[in-house]
């Protein structure tokens, strides 16, 4: 019996960077009976850093709201990361320019990045277990998380990869069982 290892990718938002989902699936292809035994390996689960968008965003903490806002439009994102001194210390979504901005009338070009971002945001590293990431973000009722690599960041996930990612996962498991019960 034949032993072929399957690499499934996806190209995510026309960036370059192909995402990887690499030895999820063992397949075993019987050459004299052209059957396909299909068989699930269990030992990699997915991590994070098989999915996470490793283009962040960013925005230094003194820049202006105003800052931000053209930066969100232009790049078609819905936060960004703010940076100081080359780390992370906040996230600004579209939901804290209405909770923080315009509930108080503010003029964006007058108020600092810093003040209206989220401090308390919530991050994983590469290696954490994807579902560990969207317990995570169940537990925290959010939308995204930040990679950290070594108090570094790395990258981010949004519950639009992961429903892309569980989307493939779906299409590869009915696929698998297709193919099994024919």
């Amino acid at each position: 019996m034949k032993h072929v290892t399957v690499t499934i990718t996806a190209r995510k938002n026309d960036y370059p960077d192909f995402h990887n989902f690499n030895n999820n699936f063992t397949y075993k292809i019987d050459t004299h009976n052209h059957a396909f035994i299909l068989q699930i390996s269990k030992h990699n689960m997915a991590q994070i850093r098989d999915i996470m968008e490793k283009n962040v965003i960013t925005i230094e903490h003194d820049k202006t709201a105003l800052d931000a806002a053209c930066l969100i439009s232009e790049k078609d994102v819905s936060f960004l990361v703010i940076m100081k001194d080359e780390t992370p210390v906040g996230v600004l979504s579209e939901s804290d320019f209405v909770k923080r901005l315009a509930v108080d009338n503010k003029k964006a070009s007058d108020v600092i990045v810093s003040e209206i971002m989220s401090r308390n945001f919530r991050w994983v590293e590469p290696e954490t277990e994807l579902e560990d990431a969207i317990q995570k973000m169940l537990n925290n009722n959010i939308r995204r998380l930040i990679i950290l690599d070594n108090n570094k960041l790395s990258g981010v996930i949004t519950q639009t990869d992961l429903t892309g990612f569980l989307r493939d996962k779906l299409l590869v498991d009915k696929t698998i069982k297709n193919i099994q019960e024919n």
